[in-house]
């Protein structure tokens, strides 16, 4: 696919855009002013993957935690602001990496003052449009404004996408005349085809970075359907830098999820993918137990490898070949193959012991 072309912006350590891979990056669900627990979840955030972590922080108390927190880990912080312009002036001071504004919430001249601290420390900001929390101005001069309440379907998803696409130039316009380019968009609604619509709309049309999301996806597996296909139909155009999985639930799944949608696509390759059958009546074993004791070990892998299970000889080797290692299972049994070739026959009770064995090795011969 024909990546879309964005100016670099680092954020960190971490560079976002300039033809870089795309980073995933995580969010806090900790009240940040307890730093005990927000040390540790952005901890586990980074053990799973996560590039960036966001944090909320919605007062002074969990602005001024921000130091202790930096002292203690070493991803990337993203300060999340809305309504409040002297928390995002006072992030900055503690030493955040990044702030997203959301200029729904915030005014033109609270904005540029951000954008002049940020431009001091050398710190980007992302304009972080959500269609809940659009400027009043933008939908009350759209003459179709007045009747979206009533229309449905793909017009209502273009006036809503269109506002929030202006939205985000008229920001980036704003800082532009401030002569300040560090900046990243995001453009993310409930709806999955008015997120990609909005980004469709805007990709062309600004040099910046894209961070993509579906915001409020909900919990598995409504979220992970619709940020799986929001976010991935972006990516197969080419369209994304950063992305985030928003879940009501464990931030770790998130960050997950988003990786898996990147293997999916081929734009992750430091991770080992599983694939497995769906099983049918062909499948004589036990193979939604053989999956489960045998993912664990594939998800700490670091190596790209693909690795199968598959429940019979119709789906393994034959539409596995291309796998690195399979177990193709049969009656009280399966076979071990590489590379579509059968190495050796394996009984039903050593088969998970049998691939773990043949993966360790694998692995050792990649590093």
């Amino acid at each position: 696919m024909k990546k879309r072309k964005s100016q670099e912006v680092r954020v960190g350590k971490v560079k976002i855009g300039a033809g870089a891979p795309v980073v995933v990056q995580g969010m806090t669900k900790t009240h940040t002013e307890d730093t005990a627990a927000t040390i540790e979840q952005i901890r586990k955030l980074a053990r799973a993957g996560a590039r960036i972590v966001r944090m909320a922080l919605p007062t002074m108390e969990a602005v001024k935690a921000l130091s202790q927190i930096k002292k203690e880990v070493d991803v990337p912080l993203v300060a999340d602001i809305h309504f409040n312009h002297q928390l995002a002036l006072e992030a900055i001071e503690e030493g955040v990496d990044k702030v997203r504004i959301n200029p729904g919430n915030m005014g033109k001249d609270k904005i540029i003052e951000i954008a002049k601290r940020a431009k001091e420390k050398r710190i980007p900001l992302r304009i972080g449009v959500n269609s809940g929390s659009l400027e009043k101005d933008l939908l009350e001069n759209n003459p179709a404004w007045e009747k979206v309440s009533q229309i449905r379907g793909k017009e209502h998803r273009r006036i809503i996408a269109e506002a929030m696409v202006k939205s985000a130039l008229r920001t980036v316009r704003l800082l532009e005349k401030e002569n300040f380019l560090d900046i990243i968009i995001s453009l993310k609604a409930s709806n999955v085809l008015t997120t990609i619509l909005s980004y469709q709309l805007i990709s062309d049309r600004i040099p910046y970075p894209l961070h993509l999301g579906v915001t409020a996806a909900g919990s598995s597996p409504q979220g992970i359907i619709k940020s799986s296909i929001g976010i991935g139909m972006l990516l197969a155009q080419g369209i994304g830098d950063t992305i985030r999985v928003s879940l009501t639930g464990d931030p770790v799944e998130e960050i997950k999820i988003g990786y898996g949608i990147l293997g999916a696509l081929d734009l992750y390759k430091d991770k080992a993918i599983l694939i497995s059958c769906p099983t049918c009546g062909r499948c004589q074993v036990d193979l939604k137990s053989i999956v489960q004791k045998v993912q664990p070990r594939v998800e700490k892998i670091k190596t790209p490898l693909t690795i199968a299970v598959m429940g019979c000889e119709v789906n393994g080797p034959g539409e596995a070949r291309q796998a690195d290692i399979g177990i193709a299972c049969a009656k009280k049994g399966g076979v071990l193959f590489k590379k579509g070739k059968v190495v050796k026959k394996v009984k039903e009770k050593d088969i998970v012991k049998a691939l773990l064995e043949e993966i360790k090795k694998q692995e050792s011969r990649e590093k």
